[in-house]
């Protein structure tokens, strides 16, 4: 295991007692998950190759989804891919006509990451980077500098898209060769996908053409195309709270992003993706629903369905779908003593801070109060534990056995509990079944036309592809 740094320390122990996946660090509280994340640094690899990859990481809530996501992007980042991620949401999608992609491209974008700034916000960072590099080739080749920019961008302009973008770039290295802050920051913007108008875009960089829903995904493979231009291995997208899509009201806006996916999907098994790869997180009801989910698309149903053979107990990882178990009691266990050596610190004894009798008593005291329920979504159960370990930290004279038994654990309430950690977006807490989902809008209840409503209880604008309710629904209103 690598050092535990403070930084990292600090920042998994604040994630933790508030109850949200921590950003950095992953890999100091990780637990089973071996052959899965094998699996994946194995489509990490073939990203870096140059290939395409496609995974859809399907679990029940408190399976550690959102985890997982964040531990393969980080080990992504280390293997010198750039990663972005961002959670759909209903002002956030993969396909409309009312600005809903492009603004999950925005997300993206300000959350583009890479190994030096895994914070995200890249952006900036990697195009500098491209631009030092063309100027270090020119330099070495005695091309001009402008020569050396034009050739590297030629890859570029044979995809859709792809001459406004190396454009854009060019524009970037004029700024940057001028000290043209403000040249630099609009190529930013634009790159960032932040332009909302044609007009906006050709008085401040002189091009036509901008990111919008229309070509979400076809710049994406433009960015991962010019991460590799970069230095990079290549771009991993991750999409988490893909269960917003099924939660559509409309029958044509969903299968409007299914398409998107089915087109992903395609792109990645036939090696048609250069260096890009893309995790999907989301719940057995958004893959497995033959009336809303990805199942009830059968193009995409026939592409994901699973091996006949993996049944009892058997494991397939090599398919585009990995269903993620709950913890087991024995996980929460090993879970809980590598937070207990975070708390302590790196090279100091945990054992001197809480022995591993009481973190069996604590963990006993959980079951008693709770049940199963304690490993299955162990979230509160976790925050109760460091609780427990800053009183004995800060209180040298107290003994843990007296503590223990003060431990008033909640059973966890899925549509209550945040998933990300402070800073990150936010998905609206939605309902995992069926009909919580179609019962959204009940009578007495209605949004108007053009409108769908927000799983908070607002109401949020949507597109055209969005006007059209869904039967299903639309019955259920008669009711």
């Amino acid at each position: 295991m690598s050092r535990l740094r403070e930084k990292e320390r600090s920042a998994i122990l604040s994630s933790l007692r508030a109850g949200v996946v921590p950003r950095v660090g992953q890999q100091h509280i990780q637990v089973g998950r071996q052959g899965e994340t094998e699996a994946l640094i194995k489509d990490i690899e073939t990203v870096a190759d140059g290939g395409g990859s496609v995974r859809f990481i399907i679990g029940q809530y408190g399976s550690g989804k959102t985890f997982f996501l964040n531990l393969i992007s980080a080990i992504a980042m280390e293997k010198k891919l750039v990663t972005v991620s961002a959670d759909l949401s209903p002002d956030r999608r993969l396909h409309a006509t009312g600005g809903q992609a492009r603004s999950l491209y925005a997300e993206l974008m300000r959350n583009l990451a890479t190994r030096a700034k895994p914070e995200g916000g890249a952006v900036a960072s990697v195009t500098e980077r491209f631009v030092s590099s063309a100027l270090q080739r020119a330099k070495a080749t005695g091309v001009s500098p402008e020569s050396a920019i034009r050739e590297g961008l030629d890859s570029l302009t044979e995809l859709t898209g792809g001459y406004a973008f190396a454009s854009v770039v060019e524009a970037y290295w004029h700024g940057h060769d001028r000290d043209d802050v403000t040249l630099k920051q609009a190529a930013v913007r634009w790159l960032r996908g932040e332009y909302e108008t044609r007009t906006d875009a050709r008085r401040d960089l002189g091009v036509r053409g901008i990111i919008d829903d229309e070509n979400f995904y076809d710049s994406l493979k433009l960015m991962a195309r010019f991460t590799r231009l970069a230095g990079f291995e290549g771009l991993l997208v991750t999409l988490d709270e893909m269960v917003n899509l099924y939660k559509l009201s409309s029958t044509q806006a969903r299968r409007s992003n299914y398409e998107q996916i089915l087109r992903i999907v395609n792109d990645a098994l036939q090696g048609n993706a250069v260096g890009l790869g893309f995790l999907f997180g989301g719940t057995p009801e958004f893959l497995m629903s033959e009336r809303r989910g990805l199942y009830s698309y059968e193009a995409l149903q026939s592409r994901l369905a699973e091996n006949r053979f993996a049944a009892d107990g058997l494991q397939d990882l090599s398919g585009p779908v990995i269903h993620l178990t709950n913890l087991q009691p024995e996980d929460l266990y090993v879970l809980l003593k590598k937070i207990r050596g975070v708390y302590a610190g790196d090279g100091a004894d945990p054992l001197t801070l809480l022995p591993d009798e009481g973190l069996q008593a604590f963990l006993h005291h959980c079951h008693s109060k709770v049940g199963s329920a304690y490993f299955k979504t162990p979230r509160n159960a976790i925050r109760e534990f460091l609780h427990l370990l800053s009183v004995i930290e800060q209180n040298p004279g107290v003994a843990w056995e007296d503590l223990v038994g003060r431990v008033r654990i909640e059973p966890e309430r899925p549509d209550q509990i945040p998933e990300k950690a402070p800073g990150q977006n936010q998905a609206q807490p939605v309902a995992a079944a069926d009909t919580a989902s179609t019962r959204a809008n009940e009578p007495g209840d209605r949004t108007t036309p053009h409108q769908s409503l927000d799983p908070a209880g607002g109401t949020t604008s949507v597109g055209d592809d969005d006007a059209e309710a869904d039967d299903d629904d639309l019955e259920e209103f008669r009711l």
